[in-house]
């Protein structure tokens, strides 16, 4: 893929983010500290929390998320197969839309997680 449009996606998220937090730095710690909280339970592994929230994010429609959960996944150890899995998991549930968004997904897989030589 030449020009991967998650590449700017994550660019924007990024700085929205440094603006948020240098703004409004209560707002964004306390999401922050809910976030972590709410990812410390010792029931789910981490793959598997974002495996989840690769499947929100789509469901969501929310490609600046589908991004950054594509990534924590891939980073937390979980195959191509199984993002994309767990994109279908949405589309079960929220039907055509959810499956158009799985196309900043696919960009967010070949971002963070591409494709070795022979695979198809």
């Amino acid at each position: 893929m030449a020009d991967n449009p998650m590449k700017d996606k994550m660019a924007q998220m990024h700085e929205a983010m440094a603006y948020l937090r240098k703004k409004y730095p209560t707002e964004t710690q306390a999401f922050s500290y809910f976030f972590k909280k709410a990812e410390s339970g010792p029931a789910l592994s981490i793959r598997e929390k974002e495996l989840i929230n690769v499947a929100l994010a789509v469901a969501s429609q929310c490609e600046w998320c589908i991004g950054s959960h594509v990534r924590s996944a891939a980073h937390a150890g979980a195959t191509r197969d199984e993002i994309v899995e767990a994109g279908f998991m949405a589309v079960i549930m929220h039907g055509g839309p959810a499956l158009m968004y799985m196309t900043p997904l696919v960009q967010a897989l070949d971002l963070y997680l591409p494709e070795e030589d022979g695979e198809v």
